[in-house]
């Protein structure tokens, strides 16, 4: 079985990475699409590196994870 390539939304990755960066908060939905992302072979190398910089950020424990699907109330 096959499955058809992601498409992520142009912008995406800059707007979790902003997101992420501000609110130091990360939801279930940004985990997703980060594992989204990782899985894309087509990134561009400003996406990758902005993917390892909120990784790096959350092995450090520098960003909080949330089950809320949304950081925003």
């Amino acid at each position: 079985m096959t499955f058809p390539p992601l498409q992520l939304i142009p912008g995406a990755i800059a707007e979790l990475f902003v997101q992420v960066s501000t609110s130091g908060v990360v939801t279930l939905a940004d985990r997703y699409g980060l594992m989204a992302a990782v899985l894309t072979e087509d990134l561009s190398d400003e996406e990758r590196c902005a993917i390892d910089r909120l990784l790096r950020s959350a092995y450090r424990g520098a960003l909080q994870p949330s089950d809320e699907l949304s950081a925003i109330q």
